[in-house]
């Protein structure tokens, strides 16, 4: 398999910074020209006025009580100011996308609580037929739905959420209106990529769209292509989207921009028409026998990323 096949990972820049209001941002350029020129590191970034907060205090402690190889993620992917900014809480119904091996769900499903639900959703098979999967291993994908939630559910004790899944594509009339939040972390760029195959972004933001209650919000947190980047390499097939590109595709899907978070960005991640994501940490793909390259990559960490909080209009 090529390097452009591993099926996950994501995200983008936009520097300006969420304080207790949403800020509308739809011009990426500049925002991201000026996270690429101050420096800053992605852990100088605003919080949601939140702290002390009963949930604010829940979350502390979930996040406190990870193994220390999740914790050590934290300085990348943010998870208190990531959800405090898409504004999850305990009791919720969320809808994750691609949850795999289950790094946010063990955190949702021990945040929402026992009268929250974490809804896990997964690419259709036939983007993994796309990726190379053999026969074998697209038979184990036939059960998904119901062997994911099965699985998930042993992960967390305590007073912990329910779970369920479903296929992007093949949303159940029963789920529909039902969630109060769908996460998207990560999980846009191969459906991007593979979309003139069979529609698979289209589809699965119209599932994102139905499955939520009126005035439900999307959260999008996803490998960031800088703005000048040439739009045929920013497909997704390298990792990157363009926030441009995001934002237009959600509105198109009936969603309304609400606003952009700083919180995941790297600015020192400035891909070019040579790079794709996996070059970065935790992948590291073509370094991990060359020590002067590997150092380079770790030097940069893990992917630029954006963060977008869109919502679903009430009617």
């Amino acid at each position: 398999m090529s390097n452009k096949n591993f099926p996950l990972v994501a995200s983008f820049v936009t520097v300006m910074v969420f304080a207790g209001c949403d800020v509308n941002v739809k011009d990426d350029s500049e925002a991201f020209q000026s996270a690429a020129s101050t420096g800053q590191s992605v852990a100088e970034t605003t919080k949601k006025e939140s702290e002390g907060s009963g949930s604010s205090t829940v979350l502390d402690d979930i996040l406190a009580r990870q193994p220390e190889e999740v914790i050590a993620r934290y300085e990348y992917r943010h998870p208190k100011e990531t959800l405090e900014f898409f504004g999850i809480e305990p009791g919720m119904t969320v809808v994750e996308a691609l949850p795999g091996g289950g790094w946010y769900s063990k955190l949702l499903i021990a945040y929402l609580g026992g009268s929250g639900e974490l809804v896990g959703a997964n690419y259709p098979t036939g983007i993994y037929k796309s990726f190379g999967y053999d026969e074998e291993r697209l038979a184990k994908m036939e059960n998904w739905a119901t062997e994911w939630p099965e699985k998930a559910q042993t992960w967390v004790e305590g007073d912990t959420s329910s779970v369920s899944g479903f296929v992007m594509g093949d949303l159940s009339e029963s789920k529909k209106g039902t969630a109060d939040a769908v996460l998207l972390i990560r999980a846009l760029h191969n459906l991007a990529r593979f979309e003139a195959e069979n529609g698979y972004l289209t589809r699965a933001l119209k599932d994102s769209f139905d499955v939520l209650k009126p005035g439900g919000i999307v959260g999008v947190v996803q490998h960031a292509a800088p703005v000048n980047s040439d739009d045929a390499w920013a497909n997704g097939s390298n990792g990157y989207l363009k926030q441009s590109f995001v934002i237009e595709k959600m509105e198109g899907a009936g969603f309304e921009y609400v606003g952009a978070s700083n919180v995941n960005a790297n600015p020192l991640d400035v891909p070019d028409t040579d790079d794709f994501v996996w070059r970065l940490p935790p992948t590291l793909s073509g370094s991990k026998e060359d020590a002067a390259k590997k150092a380079a990559m770790q030097a940069i960490g893990e992917s630029n990323r954006m963060t977008l909080k869109f919502v679903k209009p009430v009617i």
